[in-house]
């Protein structure tokens, strides 16, 4: 098949496994509305970006396949707004096991390793959004790893409590400076000391750096 930009669509090879781009057109069928996808195929697996559209003509999903699962993220619209938004992840299929990591609940900067066996190709992973009808505005999120959902850290668990450890950064400049002398109505030691002195002397006239007469 030849498409209008002159590309060859729909080959397959000699061993009856499709091949390269492909434009693929389902008809309505028992109340399930058709459409209309193109994409590419590698040895008849789906690769990379796919467009889906109504028969209309409206663009319905934007998805992403790696060995013929769905991989990263997927987009679905509804009359021409962003519906929902999923993330997922393609496990190579010669795999038996994979390695996941799993972020810790209580401590945001440990994970946990673990080797687990691959039952399915294809897992929910990473932020799913969804989008009030109609519009961009977002009303919900749900977080997988690994087909499995995230729940919330619990409250005050996620960042580690400090408080007992904080120093007052005033207090300690503070206390770095000198000290000043606190007038509690006592004479300075050096006053003293010159009064007792010149107790018996008569009265010395003090310079107060006054001038005139």
């Amino acid at each position: 098949m030849i498409s209008d930009r002159g590309d060859t669509l729909n080959c397959i090879d000699m061993n009856n496994k499709k091949q390269g781009k492909w434009l693929i057109h389902v008809d309505e069928l028992r109340g399930e509305p058709g459409y209309e996808e193109e994409g590419e195929y590698k040895d008849n697996l789906k690769e990379g970006r796919w467009r889906r559209y109504s028969l209309m003509g409206d663009l319905i999903a934007v998805e992403n396949y790696r060995w013929g699962n769905k991989d990263g993220q997927q987009e679905y619209f509804y009359n021409g707004s962003i519906e929902h938004v999923e993330s997922w992840k393609a496990i190579d299929p010669q795999k038996k096991y994979d390695t996941i990591y799993v972020p810790d609940l209580y401590d945001e900067y440990k994970v946990d390793k673990k080797i687990i066996k691959i039952n399915a190709y294809a897992v929910k992973d990473g932020i799913w959004k969804y989008y009030l009808p109609g519009s961009s505005s977002l009303i919900r999120t749900e977080t997988y790893s690994y087909d499995a959902i995230v729940k919330p850290k619990p409250v005050g668990t996620h960042q580690k409590d400090t408080s007992a450890n904080t120093i007052n950064e005033n207090t300690l400049l503070q206390d770095s400076l000198p000290k000043e002398k606190v007038n509690n109505g006592n004479k300075p030691k050096e006053i003293l000391q010159f009064e007792k002195k010149n107790q018996h002397r008569k009265k010395v006239k003090m310079r107060d750096g006054t001038t005139g007469n």
